[in-house]
């Protein structure tokens, strides 16, 4: 009786993510099924079981010199991902740099039920007619929110700042964007919780001069106050949904500015 032996090297996983090799044995009858198998009927899959042509590994090669490498692990919902994955939010970053922001695309995660950053950037200066200005206290943002925020800044805010107030903008103060929680009052996930949303509370002006809604808005002087509602006035143009000190008083001392498309404007 004839015998055949095929030896098969096999990967065994360790726990700390390392591949380890096992050479296993099989001595038997020449079985015509087995040979013409390659053997690959007793390989184990990475779960343990026993699989011809599924599980972990993927077979190339053919019948006895047959090789088996691992697929990739499963993609994990909470794991970063590659930056501009999407079509979309590649033509916005690639927007967005032209308009001359400086920012960082970010990978996309999802950080519990509803709450999410996907396609975002994290701006740090945004480009004026003459110069840049920053942005403080701000976090993620969804692309095409930050592409509206610079246009906004640069059209709306700069240029009311040297027409109304004489000096040109040096920097957006914000009370933040991305944050996972809701609505103030419901159950309903806020926009923030999306990154699709910025809190501007202030402006700080070349000359000094800083203009907040707090103490601005109806305390300011006629110049201010005509500048900060300018400004709220050029939101309403750019933002889905723009509320302000007028809106309620849980705005009373910022400006939301969320979204882009149909408008909502108080």
């Amino acid at each position: 009786m004839l015998a055949l032996t095929c030896v098969l090297t096999i990967p065994r996983y360790s726990p700390l993510g390392m591949d380890h090799w096992l050479s296993l044995r099989v001595i038997g009858p020449a079985i015509a099924a087995l040979a013409l198998a390659g053997c690959g009927s007793v390989i184990p899959s990475a779960t343990g079981g026993s699989s011809a042509g599924s599980g972990a590994g993927a077979r190339s090669g053919a019948s006895s010199g047959a090789t088996y490498t691992r697929n990739a692990p499963p993609r994990v919902a909470s794991a970063p991902q590659s930056a501009a994955s999407r079509p979309a939010d590649t033509a916005c970053i690639s927007q967005l740099g032209a308009a001359g922001a400086r920012f960082d695309a970010l990978p996309d995660t999802y950080a519990a039920p509803g709450c999410h950053i996907l396609g975002t950037v994290q701006l740090s200066a945004l480009a004026g007619d003459a110069s840049q200005f920053g942005i403080s206290n701000i976090g993620p943002v969804q692309c095409h929110v930050a592409s509206a925020f610079g246009d906004w800044a640069r059209f709306g805010v700069d240029r009311a700042a040297r027409q109304i107030l004489g000096s040109p903008l040096a920097r957006i103060e914000t009370m933040g964007s991305y944050a996972c929680r809701n609505v103030a009052g419901s159950n309903r996930r806020s926009a923030h919780s999306r990154a699709e949303a910025i809190d501007v509370s202030g402006f700080v002006l070349e000359d000094g001069r800083r203009i907040t809604l707090t103490s601005d808005w109806d305390g300011g002087t006629a110049a201010e106050r005509e500048f900060l509602r300018v400004v709220h006035g050029s939101a309403c143009k750019r933002f889905g949904t723009v509320l302000g000190p007028e809106y309620n008083r849980a705005h009373e001392d910022h400006f939301h500015l969320e979204g882009t498309g149909s408008s909502f404007c108080r």
